[in-house]
């Protein structure tokens, strides 16, 4: 950044502290790999692997169909898919055909789907077949016109593409047959039968979208993170930079964070196909089947969360796995325990470190030294060419070291502001800077510490969970009067949410009642754990609900139990 910063005094030789990005699509790098790897094997699912060259011809076949359907540069393409080959090939194969990506969680309900599909103005949309009627439930009241449909089985070798659909059937009590039609288009036909000649289109890498990633903000509602080409780019080289032991071609890398959340799009599926990677895909989380995997393919590089580190760490077979493959990995999305990494680096002799970012820097600006000095407890140092400071909460200048105040980022790696919001965008974007809303401080050696959020977000699992959105189900339901969620500690999750009732008059407490509501209207994962019933809530003079308060009494539940022990 052409000022030398304190922290880059520890930064070993092998790390630059500037590079010179590439100025290219994102998918350059997929076609580049396609000549450079050729035969070498990108993608491993179940059983099924892919080549980078295999990878590489579905994606433009998948870029050509879009087109021939009128898809236009900067489109919005919805990849509403778990870990798969599909997910990587609609992905790469989107941004090839000109368009935007919104990665779009496969656990959304209707709500929220539609929410999202209408904010972005999306007109095509990926999924799988089980998710299909979901997704044709909201079509109408949203801009899609082309609905692609694929399966689990697409990409299962023989005998098991043959045995899936008898385990769907047990698992979701469903089997979905999607038929082709001028809207519904199905996967498996448009690889057989589709041409690879797309049309090329001009793409400004430090301009144009690739990635609408949706987030949330203080008032709850989710915004279109804008991640052009070279934001994703940037970072992804920075990762690399950071990970100087590991060795183009050679490395295995497990896919079990989800590709639609920002942290394993870039630091697993972009990665791995920038740096010539094998890709090991897990469609979600089962420490039983991501200890086997790890034996099994060998598995070098393991981006996570501390909840799976714990998981996998009190699995009861896991001294049956040899896990000394593992050379590094780093964690994201919740603070990481010392004691969890000192334990799985026990396990695998390999190296965990963690890290930080949010989605508006694509989203890593921090990490620990994977096999140099770190500092546990903090979050490490920025990356190469990326700044950061402390915001003091009196002046908004740069406060003194060790004073807790706003971080502050700074770095080509910074989204270019949110989608349709310019008041959101102009709240937290000044002169290049993010305001990351986390307040945290700086040592005198450069390494930084997040102390608490400014903004009331609950992360549970490694999952963000905006609280009003939340408590806006909630107050739909006929029988509450008030309703207010907050994130509590949680010794597994990190945080888990915690909802607040006032019940209307003549109604009575019913915790299993509320839990099923929740769960038709919110993915699982934001579906309150906890349900406490109360005649009212702290309010301000002007009837505003004090969240903070009834986190600081959870605070001081969780200190007097922790003293009767």
């Amino acid at each position: 950044m052409g000022e030398e910063k304190r922290w880059h005094a520890h930064y070993p030789k092998e790390i630059p502290a500037s590079i010179a990005y590439d100025e290219k699509p994102l998918h350059a790098f997929l076609m580049e790999g396609a000549k450079r790897y050729k035969e070498k094997k990108a993608l491993h699912f179940m059983g099924k692997e892919l080549s980078f060259e295999e990878v590489c011809v579905q994606a433009k076949k998948m870029a050509c169909y879009m087109q021939a359907l009128g898809l236009k540069k900067g489109d919005r393409v919805a990849v509403m898919l778990p870990n798969s080959p599909q997910s990587v090939i609609s992905y790469y194969g989107a941004l090839m055909a000109g368009a935007t990506v919104v990665q779009t969680n496969p656990l959304y309900k209707e709500r929220e789907l539609e929410y999202q599909l209408n904010d972005s103005g999306a007109t095509f949309i990926v999924c799988l077949d089980i998710l299909l009627p979901t997704v044709t439930n909201v079509r109408e009241s949203t801009a899609v016109r082309h609905t692609i449909v694929t399966g689990i089985k697409d990409y299962l070798p023989f005998p098991k593409n043959l045995i899936y659909p008898f385990i769907q059937k047990k698992q979701y009590k469903m089997v979905v047959k999607p038929e082709q039609t001028d809207d519904t288009h199905i996967w498996s036909r448009i690889m057989a039968n589709t041409s690879d000649n797309y049309t090329e289109i001009d793409v400004n890498p430090k301009e144009d979208l690739a990635l609408l990633q949706y987030t949330g903000g203080t008032t709850g509602f989710p915004k279109g993170v804008m991640l052009t080409h070279y934001n994703l780019v940037a970072n992804v080289q920075m990762s690399q930079a950071w990970l100087y032991k590991a060795e183009r071609g050679k490395e295995v890398v497990l896919g079990v964070l989800p590709f639609f959340h920002v942290y394993g799009m870039t630091t697993v599926m972009n990665m791995s196909i920038m740096f010539g990677a094998k890709m090991v895909l897990l469609p979600k989380f089962d420490a039983e089947e991501v200890l086997k995997t790890i034996q099994k393919q060998k598995a070098t590089l393991f981006p996570g969360a501390p909840t799976i580190y714990v998981g996998l760490l009190n699995h009861p077979n896991l001294k049956k796995y040899d896990l000394a493959s593992i050379e590094a990995c780093i964690s994201g999305s919740a603070p990481l325990p010392v004691e969890v990494q000192e334990q799985f680096e026990k396990v695998t002799n390999g190296r965990l470190v963690e890290g930080y970012g949010l989605t508006e820097s694509s989203p890593v600006t921090h990490a620990n030294f994977v096999w140099e000095k770190r500092v546990n407890g903090s979050i490490g140092v920025p990356w190469p060419d990326t700044d950061a400071k402390i915001l003091s909460p009196d002046s908004l200048e740069e406060a003194d070291i060790g004073e807790v105040g706003e971080l502050a980022v700074k770095g080509p790696q910074v989204m270019k502001g949110y989608w349709n919001k310019p008041d959101e965008t102009e709240s937290v974007l000044k002169d290049g800077w993010l305001l990351t809303g986390d307040l945290g401080y700086m040592d005198e050696q450069g390494y930084f510490y997040i102390v608490d959020r400014k903004k009331d977000m609950i992360i549970a699992g490694g999952y963000n969970i905006y609280p009003r959105e939340v408590e806006e189900v909630l107050y739909e339901h006929e029988g509450v009067q008030e309703a207010v969620v907050a994130g509590i500690p949680d010794a597994y999750r990190g945080e888990t949410v915690k909802a607040y009732i006032v019940l209307k008059s003549g109604y009575q407490p019913d915790e299993k009642e509320l839990n099923k509501y929740c769960r038709k209207h919110l993915a699982a994962y934001k579906v309150p754990r906890i349900y406490e019933f109360r005649d009212e809530l702290p309010k301000t003079a002007v009837g505003k609900i004090l969240r903070r308060k009834l986190v600081e009494e959870e605070k001081e539940k969780n200190t007097d139990n922790s003293k009767t022990v």
